[in-house]
């Protein structure tokens, strides 16, 4: 409860990275690079000691999940998948540093509020962005507000989980009209659990996203003050136990593999998705073809020199407006040059 508790308020109050020596055990220099040099032709040389993945999700669905992409890769190798699902990006992180679970998928803002909480954890890869990326992330209000413009914020009650990405996003997008994180009033509530609330106009001012967001169109619950389009979010980002990773190479390369080759899938079969979602997710149709219609598969984004320093400004950001109590270096939350390398497809490693 401590440790859950620490986690959750760090907004409201290193880690140093590992060698690769240490990594790939006690063998001679040369045996390493042998390692390296043949990771491109098996994942299992590279090291995997886990015979059980525990996959961490958030309510908002996973299409690695859904599609099984995991498990058909790992059954061969005598390896389990088991699934664990979160409301929201910050509480995955909590229960990664609980020790339940091994990598999930979250927004840019829940790794950095754990790494400050002392999680030890890793960047394993990132997301792409493109133009349209973010028309899916809203901060709106319900129809009758009187509220016309994202201007007349200031000192309105928020509600969104701090945090998780909505919290960068209120930020920039504050940072934008000249006005800070202290000019609204946070109410940290996880978008699933605020959504009633919200469609019976019994909360102000809303962060929200897909299915959520489609979800309220529908019943005409909702006008949209602004998008995050255009405020400069690195993506999403899979993270990993530290141990996990230390221990498993092998298995956050498969993991990349396949991410990758169902990013490509999913851009290709989009009706496809669109079953999915309305089978796993119990949408209806109309709604799923709204999020789909916002939805981007741009790929996956390998731990760049780029992409880190694109993390470090989030970061940076978050302690200057005074919402992170420390500053914290994304370095000391990475693997090694060579061995993202080694995990990594070249052609995402940009």
């Amino acid at each position: 409860m401590i440790k859950r508790r620490r986690f959750l308020n760090v907004a409201t109050s290193g880690i140093s990275g590992f060698s690769l020596a240490y990594l790939l055990g006690s063998c001679s220099q040369q045996s390493q690079q042998n390692i390296l040099n043949s990771a491109g032709d098996s994942s299992t040389s590279l090291g995997i000691k886990s015979k059980v993945l525990r996959m961490g999700y958030q309510s908002a669905g996973d299409l690695v999940r859904n599609r099984k992409v995991l498990e058909k890769r790992l059954e061969p190798l005598g390896i389990k998948v088991e699934w664990a699902q979160f409301v929201q990006g910050p509480q995955l992180m909590e229960g990664m540093a609980a020790g339940r679970v091994d990598v999930g998928s979250v927004g840019e803002t829940p790794p950095i509020f754990a790494q400050v909480a002392g999680s030890d954890l890793v960047y394993v890869v990132g997301t792409q962005r493109n133009k349209r990326t973010g028309t899916s992330s809203v901060i709106a209000v319900p129809p009758e507000s009187p509220l016309k413009k994202f201007e007349e914020i200031k000192g309105q009650e928020v509600y969104f989980q701090k945090g998780s990405a909505s919290h960068y996003f209120i930020l920039r997008a504050l940072q934008s009209i000249g006005l800070t994180i202290k000019d609204i009033k946070i109410k940290s509530i996880p978008t699933i659990e605020a959504r009633a609330a919200f469609i019976e106009g019994k909360i102000p001012v809303w962060m929200t996203g897909d299915p959520h967001y489609a979800i309220a169109q529908k019943l005409g619950r909702i006008r949209v003050l602004r998008d995050s389009v255009g405020l400069d979010s690195p993506g999403g980002y899979y993270i990993a136990d530290r141990k996990f990773a230390e221990q498993n190479p092998g298995l956050l390369k498969i993991i990349i593999e396949e991410l990758h080759g169902l990013d490509k899938w999913a851009d290709a079969n989009r009706n496809e998705v669109k079953k999915l979602m309305i089978t796993e997710q119990k949408l209806d149709e109309d709604v799923a073809e709204k999020v789909m219609s916002r939805r981007t598969f741009v790929g996956r984004r390998g731990l760049s020199p780029a992409l880190i320093a694109e993390q470090q400004r989030v970061a940076d950001l978050f302690f200057e407006q005074g919402v992170i109590p420390k500053k914290i270096n994304i370095q000391d939350a990475l693997l090694p040059p060579d061995l993202y390398a080694a995990i990594t497809p070249a052609e995402i490693m940009v």
